[in-house]
């Protein structure tokens, strides 16, 4: 016990240098937070009547749980969720609706919570933009301060405590001063187990080569699988934010592997993992170092000038600044088709992320990030968290801390958990041209290279696929963009999330997706009239860019000498941990082939 004193003394010193580096924004935040919760002060005591209301409402279904919660205790059975309530996992353990005591805490906290957010929700004269942030910010307190995340009034982590004679707290505070002293964040709270997992060893393992690389990005080709392949190459543009290998998992679930086995020659941008050596790099230099750079490389391999287009997320913006890049210089035919996976190219409504988007909170990390010349990975990673609490805070916080078991090995959370650092100025132009001012859907809203972006140039074919449960692309956001293009668009709406909607593979059968050949006006109406299907998003996809790949031609091996000297995929910038400083070392040279 006094190892773990001596430790914990030392990881709280560490702990409070880490917050101390964070301080600006944590202030402004708070600020900002304040503000929207003194509107909301003024707003409720302007109306005291529709306030009086609240509480008697509150106050009646409150005695009316005292008297269900007397019948309990007499031995009656008492109706814990109503019929269209969805289970909380919160509360699965039986004791939450079978004692008494903590049924009539579970019941207490959901009725308070509910009453509290429905109080919120009748102010009909507040902003949108404060609304927003006061729903978001009561969520984060309501979730925080469930019963189920404390000790006492936890009916299972009381039984395992007196069953275990408190082993589990003490394997709990390991497990928090472990995830206090690893890597630069304030806390990474551990969500799969960070051993059984290696890019390059039993994730990424999709054979290929890295053919060329930059400052900025590697391009990797993969080997063929099949005697022929379509003529046009097919580029995939991820997301920087996070990294590739997302769509390279594992030989199952990869959308890589599954793309090469139907006949693609596959390239794949795989970003750096930035550094203070980075901070000049700009929106504009990812464009022009990440898909123009792998645009000449390709054709150098190939000899073949066209090819189809994936972005993800970040990397679908990115791909629709470069197809109107190139259609302004007369250059638009480079691009056969694009695909949009889960991209926002219309940030009218950002979703939950424009909690954190006004001119204070940006000018804050601003701030910041001109000290180190990047966003620290660690922010980042914490923001999108926030948007999921109880899944990924409060479900571990739980998990490891009280009850003190390890989480399990999943290569998602593990993907989930290896972040990424944001150059500095080109995070900058992002928030402020795309979230703050939503200017790539105004023609010539933007420049990039000196060149006026209007995404109404680009005539080449695009295919939108969004998701259903998307909290950070939101499925009507990402429709909007279906406007700003004068080519074919076809829009697809996938089941499930931002990353499990997209990573579907077929086989499965596990999300199925909708389809409408129409386009109206909003998307409410789109998915009035949409087909249902239950197979994946990925059949519909293949079928459609069918008809831009070109015809078969022999396959483009990696074989010759030319090949050999070349680095195996996924290449060293993937490997790139910022919980591992010394890992990610490249020693090789800017151009390959």
């Amino acid at each position: 016990m006094a190892e773990v004193n001596e430790k914990s003394r030392k990881l709280v010193e560490k702990f409070v240098e880490k917050k101390n580096r964070s301080k600006v924004i944590d202030q402004t935040e708070a600020q900002v937070v304040g503000k929207s919760f003194q509107e909301l002060t003024a707003k409720l005591m302007s109306n005291p009547t529709q306030l009086f209301n609240s509480q008697m409402n509150y106050w009646q279904e409150y005695w009316g749980l005292i008297q269900k919660s007397a019948s309990q205790l007499l031995g009656q059975p008492m109706e814990t969720e109503t019929p269209d309530s969805k289970p909380d996992k919160r509360f699965r353990d039986e004791a939450w609706d079978s004692n008494p005591m903590f049924s009539f805490i579970k019941q207490s906290y959901l009725l308070t919570a509910r009453s509290i957010r429905n109080t919120i929700q009748n102010i009909h004269d507040l902003d949108d933009k404060t609304r927003q942030r006061v729903e978001f910010y009561t969520n984060q307190y309501l979730d925080a301060i469930s019963p189920s995340n404390f000790l006492m009034t936890n009916p299972e982590l009381l039984k395992l405590t007196v069953e275990s004679r408190g082993e589990n707290l003490l394997k709990g505070l390991n497990n928090l001063l472990d995830d206090l002293d690893r890597g630069p964040c304030q806390l990474q709270i551990k969500m799969t187990d960070l051993d059984a997992f290696e890019v390059g060893k039993n994730l990424a393992l999709t054979p290929g080569k890295i053919i060329f690389q930059n400052d900025l990005m590697q391009l990797i080709q993969y080997a063929p699988t099949t005697e022929t392949v379509f003529k046009n190459p097919l580029m995939i543009i991820p997301p920087w934010i996070n990294k590739f290998y997302i769509l390279d998992l594992t030989e199952k679930n990869s959308m890589v592997k599954w793309m090469v086995d139907q006949g693609y020659t596959v390239f794949m941008i795989s970003w750096a993992n930035p550094d203070e050596s980075l901070l000049k790099k700009d929106f504009q230099d990812y464009m022009l170092e990440g898909p123009i750079a792998a645009l000449d490389a390709i054709e150098r391999v190939t000899r073949q000038k066209k090819v189809n287009a994936i972005g993800y997320c970040m990397g679908g913006t990115l791909l629709a600044c470069t197809a109107a890049y190139l259609h302004a210089k007369g250059e638009g035919d480079r691009i056969a088709s694009n695909t949009y996976m889960a991209s926002l190219l219309d940030f009218s409504n950002p979703g939950d992320m424009g909690v954190f988007i006004d001119e204070e909170q940006i000018q804050a990390l601003e701030k910041q990030m001109v000290e180190h010349g990047y966003l620290d990975g660690c922010a980042m990673s914490n923001s999108f968290n926030m948007l999921r609490a109880n899944d990924l805070v409060w479900s571990y916080v739980v998990n490891n801390y009280l009850k003190g078991t390890s989480p399990v090995p999943f290569d998602v959370l593990f993907w989930n958990s290896d972040s990424t650092n944001l150059p500095a100025r080109m995070h900058s132009f992002y928030l402020r041209n795309m979230y703050l001012h939503n200017r790539l859907r105004e023609p010539s809203g933007i420049s990039l290279n000196n060149v006026p972006i209007d995404l109404s140039r680009i005539t080449n074919p695009v295919y939108f696929i969004s998701t259903r449960e998307d909290h950070i692309a939101i499925w009507q956001s990402t429709y909007k963009g279906t406007k700003l293009h004068s080519g074919p668009v076809r829009f697809v709406l996938g089941a499930s999330g931002h990353v499990a909607g997209i990573v579907n593979p077929p086989f499965k059968i596990k999300y199925g997706h909708w389809t409408n050949e129409d386009l109206p006006e909003s998307a409410e109406e789109w998915l009035n009239h949409a087909q249902v299907h239950e197979t994946s998003w990925w059949l519909d996809w293949a079928k459609w860019n069918k008809a831009y790949a070109g015809k078969k031609v022999a396959a483009r091996k990696l074989t010759g000498k030319k090949f050999k000297k070349l680095e195996d995929a996924p290449g060293c910038y993937v490997t790139k941990r910022l919980d591992r400083p010394e890992s990610g070392v490249c020693y090789l040279p800017n151009a390959l082939l």
